[in-house]
């Protein structure tokens, strides 16, 4: 057998078989031996029958009395009775009539599956059943499960790859024999050979612990790679002058928090370095990244340098560019703005300004990615949530530079210290975890579809004050497939005919046009709206100081990040607010409820739900699975910590060649193209 080898050639696979595995995108021999368990379930206790008790069991002995009856159409039942030289026990399976025939008379055979109290009486469900040759596949072991492969009886495919044992065993090595000492890890063949065929749980543990390492080692090579190709590249230099910055600062109407000047001296620091900056600035709801970001435009803009300023959603662009007028207002500074929204003479008027230099910072969305968008010379490049653009989209911008620009990557979804050693590797990072000293902690409750009177309450008391309400729904339309979820439309159509009636309340989604949403936030910013029910639309950036209550329906609906965003749309001012979480159901709340009930502080809550969720869509657009992240934890600090020291061991080496070997520098290099910023 080599890796290429197709699955027809393997004994035991027949064309349907092979058809099966085809259809699971298994085609070799590599693929398969690929195709992990995704749990175990121990069996490797064989008991007599004398000894069992309720759970999952192994026993060994002979049938009698099997028969298979039809109860009813498309439904047999055969039932069995097993016997060992300690006792009897009845065994039952379901649509298996072929048991009859295999359960033969005077026949040892291994028995494996779950003892249970069913019909009336104690009874092995469904068991797995195999002849008793010392070479058991499904029981008298720890018997791996893997995910279904359709048609494919999961005995047979644990009886597939037994064959491929000696092809694991021979399988070359993955990393330098001097790591593999080094960190007395164990060697890959015998690794894959013990993740199918384990001998006992201690061996799968140090088996698994050895595949999370190369995946993790695979993830932080990628970064230190980027980070040390990044700063071999050339940028502007954009020197930085002290009056500059302190003419920024002084007609700011607030003080800059402390985290705000760390940040922002680290960006300028940066700035005038000849290397492209590549930080990522973190910091919670509320904190001020924008004008971190506003202060370095400036110093660009005084230095002859533009700033592109991409952001996810035409609301947020809007949101910026009228922040950044407000923070640049009587500066020299021009700021321009450039959404979809934007057409005919006005936009051939601003990209002809643009091209000059007559605009220095220019806001907008994807918009800014065209072809048509030409810069007179840009310097400084600021992504606000970055993990919503992809890779392409993100190159796109900084090719529109003649040397590498300077690049800002704004997130309001604190990075979990885990991920900033591996993902996040190849940035530097500035956090914001200050928020100004008027505000006041949010103040959070989970409310039963049975508390709701008292919820309306509290809000039209808050109305009656002057103060505004935001009513977040998951979905725009109705939905017949799943009535739990209330509907923006329907939700706004209720509140208007029953409970808030008297007040004046507006729609915000996705799906109203550009100038309608506009219209609507301006409408809710000047205080005409009450009540603004909307999508998550309103998630991130929208900043409305007189709104002080957020209600969330259906909130076990979202997940504990974007929650902490939506709650973050109140709390900006040094007013009181409110957030209500209300269930769909009278159930007790998830524990990522619980942990947003108690916590306001998104560094925590970031930590919380990576250990809730896993990584989850952490960069650009890579999901879990892009990841292939099967055995690593991002969270194991004892397992990252070596992994890190590691790396930097291994990248020190001058005589070891990592591109030797094929399958670690494969998913280094794909990982490089899926984490890079530039």
């Amino acid at each position: 057998m080599e890796s290429e080898t197709p699955v027809e050639r393997i004994k035991g696979v027949g064309p349907k078989t092979a058809e099966q595995l085809h259809m699971a995108g298994i085609e070799t021999v590599r693929q398969l031996v690929r195709y992990f368990p995704y749990r175990y379930e121990d069996y490797s206790q064989v008991i007599s029958v004398s000894e069992l008790r309720p759970g999952k069991v192994s026993l060994r002995g002979k049938f009698e009395s099997v028969s298979s009856r039809q109860v009813r159409r498309g439904m047999s039942i055969t039932q069995a009775t097993f016997v060992d030289p300690t006792g009897k026990v009845a065994a039952v399976w379901f649509n298996q009539s072929y048991r009859g025939a295999q359960l033969k008379a005077n026949t040892e055979f291994l028995v494996s599956g779950e003892f249970a109290f069913q019909r009336g009486r104690y009874q092995l469900m469904n068991p797995s059943v195999e002849l008793a040759s010392g070479d058991e596949v499904s029981g008298g072991r720890i018997v791996p499960v893997y995910r279904q492969v359709k048609g494919l009886k999961t005995q047979t495919l644990r009886k597939i790859l037994f064959e491929l044992r000696p092809y694991m065993l021979s399988l070359p090595e993955t990393l330098p024999d001097q790591l593999i000492e080094r960190e007395k890890l164990m060697a890959y063949p015998d690794a894959v050979h013990a993740l199918h065929f384990p001998e006992h749980a201690h061996q799968l543990d140090i088996a698994r612990s050895r595949m999370g390492f190369e995946e993790l080692l695979s993830l932080m090579l990628a970064s230190l790679i980027n980070r040390a190709d990044n700063e071999s590249l050339e940028a502007h230099v954009i020197e930085f002058s002290a009056s500059d910055a302190q003419d920024f600062v002084s007609k700011l109407p607030f003080n800059l928090t402390n985290a705000q000047r760390i940040a922002a001296w680290e960006a300028i620091q940066n700035l005038a370095s000849g290397t492209p900056m590549n930080r990522l600035l973190q910091g919670d709801v509320g904190s001020g990244k924008t004008v971190v970001a506003g202060l370095v435009a400036y110093i660009a803009a005084r230095r002859g340098f533009q700033t592109a300023f991409l952001a996810p959603t035409e609301l947020l662009a809007n949101q910026h560019a009228d922040t950044l007028q407000s923070l640049l207002e009587g500066s020299e500074t021009k700021v321009g703005l450039l959404t979809g929204s934007i057409k005919g003479k006005k936009r051939q008027n601003l990209l002809s300004a643009l091209e000059k230099g007559e605009i220095d910072v220019l806001v907008g969305t994807h918009a800014l990615l065209q072809d048509s968008v030409v810069f007179h010379q840009l310097g400084f490049v600021v992504i606000d949530e970055q993990h919503r653009f992809g890779v392409d989209q993100r190159l796109k911008l900084l090719e529109k530079s003649i040397k590498m620009p300077h690049l800002l990557a704004m997130t309001a979804t604190p990075i979990p210290r885990s991920l900033q050693l591996t993902i996040y590797g190849e940035l530097d990072i500035s956090i914001l975890n200050e928020k100004p000293k008027n505000r006041l902690p949010i103040e959070t409750h989970i409310i039963s579809p049975n508390s709701r009177a008292q919820m309306y309450e509290a809000i039209e008391s808050q109305i009656i004050q002057g103060r505004q309400v935001y009513v977040i729904c998951p979905l725009i339309a109705e939905n017949t497939v799943d009535v739990e979820q209330k509907s923006v439309e329907a939700e706004y159509k209720r509140l208007q005919k029953t409970v808030f009636k008297h007040r004046h309340i507006g729609l915000l989604h996705g799906k109203l046009k550009s100038d309608d949403k506009r219209h609507v936030m301006e409408k809710f910013a000047t205080g005409e709206i009450d009540i603004l029910v909307s999508t998550t639309v309103v998630e991130v950036g929208v900043d409305v100081a007189n709104a002080t209550v957020i209600v969330i329906e259906d909130a076990n609906q979202f997940g504990l990040a974007q929650l902490h965003q939506l709650r973050g749309r109140v709390g900006r001012s040094s007013l009181q607010s409110y957030c209500y979480l209300v269930t769909s159901d009278s159930k007790a709340p998830s524990r990522r409820l619980r942990e947003l009930e108690r916590s306001n502080d998104g560094f925590y809550l970031a930590e919380r739900d990576l250990e809730l969720r896993g990584p989850g869509e952490i960069y650009g657009r890579m999901q879990h699975g892009d990841l292939n992240l099967e055995f690593a934890h991002v969270n194991d600090a004892v397992q990252l910590r070596r992994v890190k020291r590691s790396t930097e061991w291994l990248l020190s080496q001058k005589t070891i060649d990592l591109v030797q070997y094929k399958q670690l520098w494969q998913q280094v290099q794909r990982y490089r193209r899926l984490t890079t910023l530039n």
